[in-house]
């Protein structure tokens, strides 16, 4: 099978099962006694998934099934026009979660822990953190499924402020994870495929407790090790629960679109270089072309039989033909919950058409998927505390609890709505952390706050503050209370 030459639907490929399989093992433990056997179970089912990524991946990539179509009729006429609408889904999602970068959060308004989470912040932006998610999007909308993947980097240089915590995003189509069947679906063991010297599959198989080195279905010893880090760095950011993709759900549409584009274009071809019909007519080759190089031809009919040369055509309908395919796109368009690209006709406020053209239900759709992106990152978190603890960079006191993860879209978005609810939330009483990043007017709220805390502290008064005025003035009372009584006024006065 040629997978880079996407000749069949992916019906085909996916045998009417869409999504990407979860690959789980009934074990409690993978160990050298079952590793071997356990990865060919594994591998079993992604293979499988791993058709389907490839498929999916050049499918993105403008590799469709229009471009090999077989024309049986006028073969010659065939234009295959690929209108590559998977792209620009997938580009709107990623840029949808992943077109500002996603932050680190305090929970609460410890200020020692709001600076640490401000210190990781900026380690992660260091290591071009927002460069990676990019990548996880782009294989998360396209594909079903990706990975992270992180590790201790002893060649970064930590007084030149490099973070020691290396970062990839590896290819899903050579990567997985295999999950325990049992309730919570804990991971058991990551796979990663790779090349020897020989040009051979090997396969590294990480458990929390060992790495092992397996080619042609056997442990290589001097190549396995114990894994240092007692965890599976390698962490699953599925798109969603059941791991679809943004292409495959609207895939037929998509073919259906090239399909009556490519038609419309073979349409206009066949009126262009339409046949010539001759009735009660006879003419050779030589004279054919002598015509076709004279634009004209003389012909004589025969007594009583009239003769005729005209053109066989028949003209598509265009107007009919755009209605159709405007359908299909609008129903891709609401399928995908992307909004449309309607002009406004007069009289509409910007939040009219914010609503009117579907940004509000994109918006509300990005944040079904949030909690998903949420649960990835804060696994993948937990891998990068671990280092940079062991590193000492960091508090050991800042825990994954501390830490909320923040997904910033359309910050400027009704600007003037969002700043009047800060001023409001501040001016009601609400702790200026907790307004900043309710109204989400920044992509980094905890630097934002941490920068702005002594002006916040200027205009704005913390309980303790105030509590410390009152009674700063109840005992000044009460001084002047004494005062008075020990000096009343005289008679008179």
């Amino acid at each position: 099978m040629i997978y880079h030459k996407n000749r069949e639907s992916f019906l085909d490929v996916c045998h009417g099962v869409f999504g990407r399989k979860v690959i789980k093992s009934h074990v409690k433990e993978i160990n050298a006694a079952n590793v071997v056997q356990e990865l060919g179970k594994a591998l079993v089912v992604h293979w499988q998934n791993r058709r389907e990524i490839d498929y999916l991946y050049h499918y993105m990539n403008g590799n469709q099934p229009i471009l090999y179509r077989e024309k049986q009729v006028r073969p010659e006429i065939k234009n295959n026009v690929v209108e590559n609408h998977a792209l620009e889904i997938v580009r709107f999602m990623m840029a949808q979660s992943f077109g500002e970068p996603v932050q680190y959060v305090s929970v609460d308004k410890d200020e020692a822990k709001t600076q640490e989470i401000d210190k990781l912040n900026k380690m992660m932006k260091s290591i071009d953190k927002p460069y990676y998610d990019i990548q996880i999007g782009e294989w998360q909308s396209n594909v079903g499924t990706a990975y992270r993947y992180n590790w201790s980097n002893a060649m970064a240089n930590i007084g030149l402020g490099e973070c020691p915590v290396g970062i990839d995003t590896p290819d899903p189509r050579y990567n997985f994870v295999v999950y325990s069947s049992e309730f919570g679906s804990r991971p058991l063991m990551s796979v990663t495929q790779a090349k020897d010297d020989m040009n051979e599959n090997v396969y590294y198989c990480s458990t929390p407790k060992q790495v092992y080195y397996i080619k042609n279905s056997k442990i290589i010893p001097e190549k396995s090790a114990p894994n240092g880090y007692g965890r599976i760095m390698l962490v699953e950011f599925p798109n969603n629960v059941r791991r679809l993709s943004d292409i495959e759900i609207v895939i037929t549409m998509l073919d259906a679109v090239n399909g009556m584009q490519s038609n419309r274009m073979d349409g206009i071809d066949q009126f262009v270089q339409a046949f010539m019909k001759f009735v009660n007519c006879e003419i050779n080759e030589d004279d054919f072309l002598r015509m076709c190089q004279l634009g004209a031809i003389k012909i004589k009919s025969q007594q009583g039989v009239q003769a005729d040369v005209d053109m066989i055509s028949n003209e598509l309908n265009q107007e009919q033909t755009q209605v159709a395919k405007d359908d299909l796109y609008k129903n891709i368009l609401i399928i995908e919950g992307m909004p449309n690209r309607e002009q406004n006709t007069g009289g509409d406020t910007g939040q009219a058409v914010y609503l009117r053209n579907g940004w509000d239900f994109a918006e509300q759709r990005a944040k079904i998927d949030e909690p998903v992106i949420i649960k990835s990152e804060k696994e993948a978190l937990k891998n990068v505390l671990m280092i940079l603890r062991t590193k000492q960079l960091i508090s050991s006191g800042l825990k994954i609890n501390d830490i909320d993860v923040k997904i910033t879209r359309n910050k400027t978005d009704n600007m003037l709505v969002k700043a009047q609810a800060l001023i409001y939330l501040l001016e009601k009483g609400i702790h200026p952390k907790i307004a900043i990043k309710t109204c989400d007017l920044w992509g980094d709220p905890e630097k934002v706050y941490v920068q702005s805390k002594p002006y916040l502290d200027a205009l704005y008064k913390t309980a303790q503050e105030m509590q410390a005025e009152e009674e700063r003035k109840s005992a000044q009372s009460l001084e002047l209370l004494k005062t008075q009584s020990k000096n009343p006024p005289k008679g008179g006065e």
